[in-house]
């Protein structure tokens, strides 16, 4: 597969660079569906611009003098129902977020964690809630609205809670949300349902009463990516081949379909295996890990999936800092959603600000999870660094470009 990419050779004037990233974008219309590369190249400064195709969402552009949009607060406390005591919640680290529209507003959850460890997954993790007119300035609740209680799903959450949401609504205003349950033995997707981000109700792993593949029933799975589509501007829940579909996976993307948003049957092949969509490719950014990101989009060319992908330290692709988190596209097909047309070999968003390369997870993380169509844009809201959580938005009528390559 090509990739499209333009590279400047050094810039005598300003002018010359905003002319050729003006090209870009206007490139971004005209690729095929074939092409996510490189092409022409000349060299500004060991940076290098290039075009995404006309598929692909973006590009994102971070907001200035906004990041990072939500932090760690030392005084937010609540009574933890797990040890009976007041608790630091959100003392720690702030990421990982979830992103709704409700009433005209962006409403945020992001995962937050306590200092009660030391290491990532060995803290207690609830999700609080933030709320913005304009989607860059929140105000929080000083509890969280999500947390590991004493409730069904103890066995589930207990010790470890509540991680990484990603949310989207039905058409008629329920909000469905599907989470990590991390006991510190095995995590599990769970999913919850809401009529206003607040009051959620619990339905436990969202596998647990498959028939199709048993195996999964106690085993390990996470991060869910449900299929949305934008219908009189309002992004929605929507089914395909007359089902709810998702997907799914970190080690690979798989497949799932529902009748009723709450029990899953994952995709499986003829031999009766999970079927694998795609997978980490060796010497790309993506060659340790394909983690699904936020809620896929339903448009005129397929179905968009952002995801995570993770460079392996020995067999990834030597630009990109060795364990370092970045953001990438694949296209399925919109009747065959397990059919990949297109995948971007180069992420179009890497951790390139400081608050993205500085926090607990130092190699460098945009860690996607948010995504909502609102007042004709898109904002795309992400976890930096495990530590906290930042915001870009793709205005389909002036895209940017994507981030350049190394």
């Amino acid at each position: 597969m090509q990739t499209i990419v333009i590279k400047l050779r050094q810039i005598a004037s300003a002018t010359l660079l905003l002319s050729a990233i003006a090209a870009s974008n206007a490139c971004h219309q005209q690729i095929s569906n074939q092409q996510t590369g490189v092409e022409q190249q000349t060299d500004v400064e060991d940076t290098t611009f290039w075009a995404l195709p006309d598929w692909a969402l973006g590009g994102f552009e971070r907001p200035e003098d906004v990041n990072p949009v939500i932090s760690p607060v030392e005084g937010s406390v609540f009574h933890d129902p797990m040890t009976d005591s007041l608790v630091a919640w959100e003392s720690n680290d702030t990421f990982n977020p979830a992103a709704a529209v409700k009433d005209g507003r962006i409403v945020v959850l992001y995962r937050a964690e306590d200092k009660s460890g030391v290491g990532i997954g060995h803290r207690t993790s609830r999700l609080g809630y933030a709320i913005s007119d304009d989607g860059l300035h929140f105000e929080r609740k000083n509890i969280p609205v999500f947390y590991p209680a004493d409730d069904s799903q103890k066995a589930y959450e207990w010790p470890g809670g509540t991680e990484d949401p990603r949310i989207a609504v039905t058409e008629d205003g329920i909000y469905v949300m599907f989470y990590t349950q991390w006991n510190r033995d095995i995590f599990r997707l769970g999913v919850a349902t809401s009529k206003d981000l607040l009051t959620w109700e619990k339905h436990g792993p969202i596998f647990k009463d498959n028939k199709t593949y048993p195996a999964l029933s106690n085993g390990k799975h996470k991060s869910a990516s449900i299929l949305t589509t934008v219908d009189n501007g309002r992004q929605v829940i929507t089914k395909i081949n007359g089902k709810y579909w998702l997907y799914w996976g970190e080690q690979g993307v798989y497949g799932a379909t529902s009748d009723d948003l709450i029990k899953w049957d994952p995709v499986v092949d003829q031999n009766g295996e999970l079927k694998v969509f795609i997978s980490p490719r060796e010497g790309y950014f993506d060659s340790s890990l394909t983690e699904c990101g936020p809620p896929a989009v339903l448009t005129d060319k397929g179905i968009v999936l952002l995801y995570n992908g993770k460079n392996h330290p020995e067999k990834g692709d030597k630009r990109f800092n060795k364990g370092t988190y970045s953001a990438g596209q694949v296209l399925f097909d919109k009747s065959d959603p397990g059919k990949v047309i297109d995948r971007l070999d180069v992420p179009f968003l890497r951790p390139m600000e400081p608050f993205e390369k500085s926090g607990q997870y130092v190699d460098g993380t945009v860690f996607i999870e948010g995504l909502v169509y609102h007042n004709d844009q898109w904002f795309l809201y992400y976890g930096c660094a495990d530590s906290q959580v930042g915001v870009a938005i793709y205005n389909p009528a002036h895209p940017a470009a994507p981030d350049p390559l190394p």
